[in-house]
């Protein structure tokens, strides 16, 4: 594979609340001077690295926890094992303080106090070694030493740490730099976010008494056309896999898939929002990465927002070129709106 993978993504999202703030409304940005939607770069990685696809490309055993709870987790397994709880709440919670800075118990969760408060994320080597050592507690009945608890490890092969990288506060070493960047997505265009007023009938309502709404409510939706952009240097993932190919080959593959068809969960039972790219542009090379973003900082307007889209997008990358030089060496691309390329040749060509 090339030094940099570059993936740009034009995905068209009906009626939808994606991706909310603090107050239930869909994410915006000011972009160009005018709001536009957006889906956090979080929001997005979550919805790939859990989705069936990722999961099938890489293998579940290739994929790690993300937790607060794993000194739960042994707490619980040594219960199973017979071990009395107070020393498996002892032993839960040392085996968790190797992995961050512990939560505060209180007597009403006394089980809080083996949670670490930031989100750690285990590789599956990581997760064999904890259980593996709750097995060796159990059956010692001895306290863990300090060469047992060390369970972290720099060599892995957990796909989604490789790719989006991790950070463990209190263990900057086995710190994970991430190999593919993932932008926020923007819509393209200006966008007004809408309140949907809607009731619920009570089925047993006979309406003899009471003709009212047994349920009313509001939630805040918008549609947009988002462009998405995403660079993968395959050295850096090549290193975080410990120069597995293989592995780094699936995990791309994954990525480039699940980033083309899967979408964000938020509000999906109330909108139904699912959607697949409509275009997208493949691009590789060793040459400084740099994202297309630029093409919308004028938002579109056309009545044909998508394939106006495609035709600024298309401009700015030629436009760049001829004042920076090519800035990759090679590219591919899909249209389903002319039905031109395919996703499986998008990603034989990031692979090759």
């Amino acid at each position: 594979m090339s030094r940099f993978v570059q993936i740009h993504l034009l995905t068209s999202y009906p009626p939808s609340n994606l991706n909310r703030d603090d107050l239930g409304r869909p994410k915006t940005a000011v972009m160009g001077g005018s709001t536009r939607l957006r889906i956090s770069s979080q929001s997005l990685k979550r919805a790939w690295r859990v989705s069936e696809i990722f999961q099938q490309s890489v293998r579940k055993e290739n994929i790690g926890t993300r937790t607060k709870t794993m000194g739960v987790e042994v707490y619980n397994k040594l219960l199973e094992k017979g071990i009395d709880e107070g020393q498996a709440r002892e032993w839960g919670r040392i085996i968790a303080g190797k992995f961050g800075k512990l939560k505060s118990g209180n007597t009403n969760r006394p089980l809080d106090a083996l949670r670490i408060e930031q989100l750690a994320h285990f590789t599956p080597q990581e997760t064999k070694r904890i259980f593996d050592l709750v097995d060796r507690l159990a059956e010692t009945q001895a306290s863990p030493t300090d060469q047992d608890l060390n369970l972290l490890q720099k060599d892995h092969t957990a796909a989604d740490i490789a790719l989006f990288g991790r950070m463990l506060a209190d263990a900057t070493a086995y710190n994970v730099e991430a190999a593919a960047q993932v932008a926020h997505a923007i819509t393209v265009h200006r966008i007004a976010v809408e309140d949907d007023f809607f009731t619920a009938v009570d089925d047993l309502n006979s309406g003899e008494e009471d003709m009212g709404a047994a349920h009313v409510d509001s939630s805040e939706f918008a549609a947009g056309l988002f462009y998405l952009y995403i660079c993968i240097d395959t050295n850096s993932l090549l290193k975080n896999l410990a120069d597995n190919t293989d592995l780094a080959g699936k995990a791309v593959a994954g990525l480039v898939e699940a980033a083309a068809k899967v979408s964000p969960t938020g509000k999906q039972n109330s909108f139904a929002s699912r959607a697949y790219a409509s275009y997208v542009l493949a691009e590789k090379g060793d040459q400084q990465p740099r994202s297309l973003s630029v093409a919308f900082l004028k938002p579109i307007t056309a009545d044909d927002l998508l394939a106006e889209s495609v035709k600024q997008l298309s401009a700015t990358r030629d436009r760049i070129d001829k004042v920076y030089g090519p800035c990759a060496a090679d590219c591919r691309s899909m249209n389903a709106l002319t039905g031109e390329g395919s996703l499986s040749e998008i990603i034989k060509f990031v692979l090759e």
